[in-house]
């Protein structure tokens, strides 16, 4: 039971993480007839999905699991959700240090971010913490609260949706690097 748990976490943290970054994922809309956005808010666009990419650019290869080490099963999902803990607190500071929007609402819109990115490393810090203070002998113990933490990531489904409200800044994703790069991020897990 607790391989099967572990397996169906950490298989919930690929498929979800692979939707932070995938595609267009309806963010940005296609460019209007009033032309492309300002080079100031392409600039800014760079630094907001250069710091939010930082969760897509870590390692995502699940811990292998042998069900005949209990021990060896916890202390490698510990490990892994400090991994995820401390690459949304990477991004979430970067996030906060993008410096002031040439466009109005758009540090508002990163502000937002900043505190989703916080509040998920938050929830992967304390489930790290469950895990480590987990009897490794008990199928649910820490492993639920992996699980737990792993549904939070449907919150980054899109982590460019906080920019709904500013247009300019949307508009400047289709042509800021740093947005294309992240969207191309290859965040499918490895084995």
């Amino acid at each position: 039971m607790r391989r099967s748990l572990v397996a169906t976490a950490a298989a919930a943290a690929f498929a979800l993480a692979g939707c932070t970054t995938g595609g267009n994922s309806g963010a940005s809309p296609t460019p209007s007839a009033s032309g492309a956005a300002t080079p100031e808010a392409v600039a800014y666009m760079d630094k907001v999905c250069g710091a939010a990419s930082e969760f897509a650019k870590i390692e995502k290869t699940a811990p292998k699991l042998d069900a005949a080490d209990s021990t060896k099963v916890k202390a490698d999902m510990a490990a892994y959700m400090g991994q995820l803990a401390d690459a949304f607190t990477k991004s979430a500071e970067g996030l906060k240090n993008v410096g002031p929007s040439p466009v109005a609402g758009g540090e508002e819109a990163v502000t937002k971010m900043a505190e989703t990115f916080t509040s998920l490393g938050t929830v992967f810090a304390d489930a790290k913490t469950k895990i480590e203070q987990a009897d490794a002998n008990d199928a649910t113990g820490g492993i639920q609260a992996a699980g737990e933490a792993i549904t939070k990531l449907t919150e980054l489904a899109d982590p460019l949706r906080d920019l709904k409200d500013v247009p300019e800044l949307q508009k400047a994703t289709q042509t800021a690097q740093k947005c294309q790069e992240m969207q191309r991020l290859n965040v499918t897990p490895t084995s």
